[in-house]
């Protein structure tokens, strides 16, 4: 970002230096400089992205796409299967804390909730029409109905999301919101009947980390870049691949999809609330580690972390038709260099769906600016 310039109806005199513009303290730490008083109101106005943010979101993307690549791979290897369980123990809960604290300003406003419906609930209209009339081909389900009461494949996290949101004024008039967020969390667990409507089960699963986001502070994240912070996190994390190694062949992973009751995984009732407090406990502090490593400074693919949406949402077909015309098929990809090719080649697709010529051509989807539909 170019320096701010100095107005020419500021006179220079002899040697003294020009003034510079104060600075003040960014969410990662790092200063900024603020507009001088003679630049005009709409570049005071338009905000600097942090970096350490962009960063993180996408490599956060990076990894939901991962995930979804070794599936397929999962049942011939435990190493994957441990990997697996890893990142999907901490990826989405890091998602869904950057989504919180990036909700911070929702208050209900009209202007808020304009770019909630553009920015969130108009891309799941189309994208779930858009993933049942895909999924028709791809998983030979012709008369799969269009619905939209229950989210299809990764939808779900925008029908999440609008909820969140919406109820994010709320949470800041709660005195104890992340506890409260908790039991709400751990009486999802134990409630079978809440049914698929919006993927109810995962949303208020899910929840603690959404309300978690809206009460952390720039400080907070400060304090996990520390170096201390990255040099406890490399044996942690470490330690976490081991226990994650133990669990595959006793532990089933769909503790970690956060979205099926005690009940409908075939265990005690109370194993819900334990599990849902362990697992919240577990995954905080992997994303603090996750955290901790991502760099502040702007990198190549700083850019790119602005259009997450884009690669989320787009991946997904590719996941679902390399199924469907037989990607997985060769056996070399059960082998560990086919296994390193799958990862390298999800994280260059969803790379690539974050990219400026895929954003320009799928804007209208994923950013959808209906000015029409509202009053000025």
């Amino acid at each position: 970002m170019s320096s701010p310039r100095i107005s020419a109806a500021t006179p220079r005199t002899g040697n003294a230096p020009a003034p510079q513009p104060a600075r003040t303290a960014g969410a990662s730490g790092t200063e900024r400089p603020q507009a001088p008083a003679g630049q005009d109101d709409a570049s005071r106005r338009a905000p600097r992205r942090d970096a350490f943010f962009d960063n993180a979101k996408y490599l956060a993307i990076v990894l939901v796409a991962v995930g979804h690549a070794w599936e397929p791979l999962r049942d011939g290897s435990r190493a994957v299967s441990a990997l697996y369980m890893l990142v999907y123990a901490f990826h989405m809960p890091a998602f869904i804390v950057l989504a919180g604290y990036h909700s911070r300003g929702f208050d209900g406003s009209p202007e808020r909730v304009k770019r909630l419906v553009t920015g969130v609930a108009l891309p799941y209209l189309v994208f779930e029409t858009a993933y049942t009339f895909f999924t028709r081909w791809t998983d030979g389900v012709p008369d799969r109905p269009v619905t939209l009461l229950e989210p299809l494949y990764l939808t779900w996290f925008l029908a999440a999301l609008f909820v969140w949101r919406l109820t994010t004024p709320l949470w800041k008039l709660v005195r104890w919101p992340v506890p409260v967020a908790l039991v709400v969390a751990m009486l999802a667990t134990v409630s079978p009947s809440l049914g698929e409507d919006l993927d109810l089960q995962r949303t208020l699963q899910f929840l603690p980390y959404f309300v978690l986001g809206l009460v952390l502070r720039p400080e907070h994240f400060r304090a996990v870049r520390r170096r201390r912070v990255r040099m406890l996190a490399v044996p942690v994390f470490a330690g976490a691949l081991a226990v994650a190694y133990w669990a595959v062949p006793r532990v089933t992973s769909a503790w970690l999809y956060h979205r099926d009751s005690a009940q409908e995984l075939s265990a005690p009732a109370w194993y819900g609330p334990a599990v849902t407090l362990v697992l919240f406990g577990c995954s905080l502090l992997l994303v603090a580690c996750f955290l901790a490593w991502v760099p502040g400074r702007r990198t190549w693919f700083t850019g790119l972390g602005a259009a997450t949406m884009y690669g989320y949402l787009l991946h997904g077909f590719v996941a679902q038709v390399s199924k469907y015309w037989g990607w997985y098929d060769p056996e070399w990809l059960y082998r560990p260099l086919g296994e390193v090719t799958v990862t390298l080649v999800a994280a260059v697709v969803v790379t690539a769906l974050c990219a400026p010529p895929v954003r320009r051509v799928f804007r209208w989807a994923v950013e959808p600016r209906p000015a029409w539909a509202f009053r000025r």
